[in-house]
């Protein structure tokens, strides 16, 4: 089975059951988590091992990504004054493993890619990993909380519009449109590490 979709979905505080009907109403069969820290203090039945083992029990394969694909990185190259810069991300060793690690499950594999938040906007799933692995020809679909799909394009129309960049412009073509917009979602959500702010001084 060679699959040229992968899915994203988001834990949020949803209860086991209720993801496990997400993934079963799609056939997925492996969850790519991409979370950097695996645990949740909200919703403990996401964190790592109790998942992987209501996962296993569910007859669906995990594997943990968070160390390649996880927006929290270690490395002080990729941050800006303290905060992380997703194109110094995607330029890592270790984010170029994950995603070749992901394009290879999905020859055999129907995978979701998991990480926290409910909105894909509002998580690197999309801004970040979904972007890079459609540069691979693969299609990117996000399962909702509602269950329906939304797909990679329709979001990011969708994210173009929350920064008032859907209309055409004179001056600015779509493609420049979007990279505003991704700029700006990025600004918006991308993990700081005060250690690593220039002026060693707390976000506020």
């Amino acid at each position: 089975m060679t699959s040229r979709t992968i899915y994203t979905v988001g834990h949020s505080t949803h209860s086991f059951a209720v993801l496990q009907r997400l993934l079963r109403k799609y056939e997925i069969t492996a969850i790519a988590d991409v979370r950097s820290v695996p645990a949740s203090r909200f919703a403990h039945q996401f964190n790592r091992d109790i998942l992987k083992r209501a996962l296993h029990e569910a007859d669906i394969k995990y594997v943990f990504l968070g160390e390649e694909l996880g927006a929290r990185s270690n490395d002080p190259a990729c941050y800006l004054d303290g905060r992380v810069q997703y194109r110094h991300l995607a330029r890592t060793p270790e984010f170029a493993r994950g995603i070749e690690r992901l394009l290879n499950g999905a020859q055999t594999e129907r995978i979701a890619i998991m990480c926290t938040e409910q909105e894909p906007l509002d998580c690197h799933r999309t801004i970040l990993v979904a972007r890079v692995i459609e540069d691979h020809g693969i299609s990117i679909e996000h399962i909702h909380s509602d269950g329906h799909l939304e797909s990679q394009a329709m979001a990011m129309r969708r994210l173009m519009a929350k920064f008032d960049l859907a209309e055409d412009d004179l001056f600015n073509e779509p493609a420049k449109r979007l990279k505003m917009a991704l700029s700006r979602q990025e600004q918006r959500i991308a993990y700081v590490r005060n250690e690593f702010r220039v002026d060693g001084a707390e976000e506020r």
